[in-house]
């Protein structure tokens, strides 16, 4: 199969972060073809928002999804250390043995080597190393997935549904659209008192109730054939061995969109028939320098 053409690897570049020492390179690499986004500014992006993005990935193991080539090409997952690893980024587990991102230094590690997506689960780890232990979730998250036939404005609707049904039980949502298709809703749950099972559960219940309440826009089932039309209520990515995308992790699409915190009125308005879309790095980083971390309340605790 014939990808996009490949970038000539270019000379490495020394710099210094945060005290450390890191070789960068093919900075001119185009990670994005349709919009000639490079690695260059990839990096960029990720030092820019670092501020905002850190406290989301703060003692959480972070899966990465690495673009050897840019998108459109070959990709994979990557739960690992991968070889050649510094010392000094932390990491907990023992198979696999996963790293922490905890500073700049780290962040601009993993996107030299083509990490465009960070993803996270619901919960954090104590401690690091092999004897680093798992604690229980510190949030909630709802993936709302549109079925074919149906966009952000039907996606908006139902997660109007979804926050209210939430809000009911105690729990104020932060709506996030994903950078992909549809939107996440997260809900933080202080004290860490149930498992992930525990959540999942409930997530699951609430999924089910929704869907026989609204069955012309939801669907609880993962069953592809019963989602043209209808909204999936993801429940499953509260379960412990999953991740989901972190909060302004850039995507791997054809655009570099983010995983973009919004307003509940943005997300209301879209609902209404007012456009909602998938926001790029650039728009991102204009409206946390205007509105700060509109997600922060579902960071988690402050390690």
């Amino acid at each position: 199969m014939v990808g996009p053409p490949r970038s000539v690897p270019g000379p490495k570049v020394t710099v210094e972060v945060e005290g450390r020492r890191l070789k960068l390179s093919s900075l001119e690499k185009v990670m994005y073809p349709a919009t000639g986004t490079t690695k260059a500014q990839v990096i960029d992006y990720y030092a820019r928002i670092a501020p905002v993005l850190l406290p989301h990935l703060a003692d959480r193991p972070v899966t990465r999804i690495r673009y050897p080539h840019g998108v459109g090409d070959m990709q994979f997952f990557e739960k690992n250390v991968p070889p050649g690893t510094p010392e000094w980024i932390r990491r907990a587990g023992r198979d696999p043995v996963f790293p922490f991102i905890d500073d700049l230094a780290a962040l601009t590690f993993f996107a030299n080597l083509n990490s465009l997506e960070l993803h996270v689960p619901q919960w954090r780890f104590e401690g690091d190393g092999r004897d680093a232990v798992p604690l229980n979730p510190d949030r909630l998250v709802i993936d709302l997935d549109p079925g074919p036939g149906t966009g952000l404005r039907e996606v908006a609707g139902v997660a109007v549904i979804v926050r209210d049904r939430l809000a009911g039980i105690g729990l104020e949502t932060v709506p996030v659209t994903s950078g992909s298709k549809g939107v996440q809703l997260y809900a933080g749950l202080p004290g860490g008192a149930h498992t992930s099972d525990e959540i999942r559960d409930t997530v699951q219940q609430l999924a089910q109730e929704l869907t026989k309440k609204y069955p012309d826009r939801i669907v609880w089932k993962m069953a592809k054939e019963l989602r043209p039309g209808k909204i999936f209520l993801d429940w499953s990515q509260n379960v412990a061995a999953k991740t989901t995308i972190c909060p302004y992790s850039l995507r791997g699409r054809e655009a570099p969109t983010v995983a973009a915190p919004r307003t509940w009125s943005e997300v209301e308005a879209g609902s209404d028939g007012e456009e909602l879309r998938q926001l790029r790095f650039e728009e991102v980083l204009e409206r946390v320098e205007r509105d700060g971390d509109l997600a922060a309340g579902v960071a988690g605790p402050t390690p």
